[in-house]
């Protein structure tokens, strides 16, 4: 019985290839829209590595249109999602059975979780304990202060950069090794599952939609509200006000039952879920997102000039 044939790889990507790729990750941000965010960086960065891969200008092409698609990350975690991309890319360049859906799915799985662990590590934890170390130097007076903020923030973030891209790569090389098996279908749909997962918790944060027409006025009793007229002056009024409003009163004798409100109550998040799934629709309609952000614009401030929003 004869054996199976093992592919061995034509092309690979050398250390010095992954450097250059991690270097433009640096600049990441440097052409960002609003259409499609870091797409433009993320491809910049990955051109060393898709100019090694593919020798013909037909498949540079197309390997360059498709990473010029939506992305957006913290600028810091986008490495391992590269790294797992350059395997993936190098595994396609070799033959493997590799479309353009599942290159895309696990840079858009990837990206979401990946956002909200960026921004507490980096924003909230690193870089404020390294500025309060040059800072308190910095008050006595010591020019050390702001010299050692520099270089110790670039240090973890350069080592960040490669280091993740390094793990990115070799799991990436992990994944396309049991292609058989089904576990790059099975990654890329649960990558496309979180992601879609992440992104629709977040529309709650993110979209913000707020109907002003008044629904009902009812006058409240005595005790209910404020009496600002009897609250005593100074701080001393200030503070008593506050210590009534945190007690339940409300602001205004009268209470204003807005649409908005009847919205919450029923559904809270409704009309910002619509407005995202109609997006949606528009997108697959092939609507530009500038026709579409520009069209919101223009009914978000028709809406506020006639008082609906």
């Amino acid at each position: 019985m004869a054996e199976p044939v093992v592919s061995e790889k034509t092309i690979s990507l050398s250390k010095k290839d992954r450097i250059k790729v991690a270097w433009r990750t640096q600049f990441l941000q440097g052409s960002w829209n609003y259409e499609r965010m870091q797409n433009g960086g993320w491809c910049y960065s990955i051109i060393p590595a898709i100019n090694k891969l593919y020798e013909k200008k037909e498949d540079r092409a197309a390997a360059y249109q498709r990473h010029l698609e939506f992305f957006n990350t913290h600028p810091y975690v986008t490495s391992p999602i590269l790294g797992v991309t350059l395997a993936l890319e190098e595994e396609r360049a070799n033959g493997a059975p590799i479309d353009d859906a599942a290159i895309q799915g696990v840079k858009v799985g990837m990206m979401g979780p990946l956002a909200g662990v960026g921004d507490p590590v980096f924003w909230f934890t690193v870089r404020p304990m390294l500025g309060a170390l040059g800072a308190s130097l910095a008050l006595g007076g010591n020019i050390v202060g702001p010299i050692l903020f520099f270089i110790l923030w670039n240090i973890i973030r350069l080592a960040t950069i490669w280091y993740t891209q390094e793990f990115g790569y070799k799991a990436g090389n992990a994944i396309t090794d049991d292609l058989s098996g089904g576990l790059l279908q099975m990654i890329t749909r649960g990558a496309s599952m979180m992601g879609m997962f992440v992104l629709g918790a977040l529309i709650e944060r993110w979209v913000n939609i707020d109907f002003q027409p008044a629904v009902s006025k009812i006058q409240q009793q005595k005790g209910a509200y404020i009496d600002w007229n009897s609250l005593p002056s100074g701080k001393a009024g200030i503070h008593e006000a506050l210590s009534q409003q945190a007690a339940g009163r409300s602001l205004d004798k009268v209470k204003v039952t807005t649409l908005q409100d009847n919205l919450d109550e029923l559904i809270p998040g409704l009309v910002p879920l619509l407005l995202t799934f109609l997006c949606m629709w528009l997108l697959k309609k092939n609507v530009s997102p500038i026709v579409i952000i520009l069209g919101i614009f223009v009914v978000g401030i028709l809406g506020h000039v006639v008082g609906l929003l």
